[in-house]
């Protein structure tokens, strides 16, 4: 697992990919706790019955679900242990190419695509290519954007 302790380091690694995570099943649990969690309920998401008869033929995870497992994979793929803080500082892009079905199984695609130097420290962007196991399009592709302060 690639780890980078300096921002020398991480400049080093622009354009490289990072590596891919685990496989990680999407479950209906997963997508209940997590319409319990942010108070979506809609029915596709929720209602295995009637999403029997839906657009996908069952019940499908909500895309800001799939977009909240990019901490878990980014863990598994590689460390920032640079000095000071490192500051969540949002997404530039986020596409939901295909719906996940429950009982798919997703693993992301990490490669650093920028440093950018700031006054107070480095603004880094990652892309994040969440793929569907045995589906062609991926899920989500996300680009997030990572302050690292001295």
């Amino acid at each position: 697992m690639p780890t980078f302790a300096t921002f020398e380091e991480i400049t080093d690694a622009v354009g490289q990919e990072l590596g891919t995570s685990a496989w990680l099943e999407v479950t209906q649990e997963r997508i209940d706790q997590f319409a319990e969690a942010t108070g979506d309920h809609q029915w596709i998401h929720v209602d295995a019955e009637r999403a029997k008869d839906g657009p996908f033929g069952s019940t499908i995870a909500h895309g800001f679900l799939t977009l909240s497992l990019i901490p878990q994979f980014n863990a598994e793929v590689f460390q920032l242990e640079t000095p000071g803080a490192k500051l969540n500082y949002g997404l530039n892009k986020v596409r939901f190419p295909h719906p996940v079905p429950v009982g798919s199984r997703l693993r992301d695609r990490i490669t650093l695509l920028a440093v950018t130097d700031l006054a107070g420290g480095k603004q880094v962007t990652v892309q994040h290519v969440l793929e569907i196991d045995g589906v062609e399009k991926p899920a989500c592709i996300a680009e997030m954007l990572v302050l690292l302060l001295p």
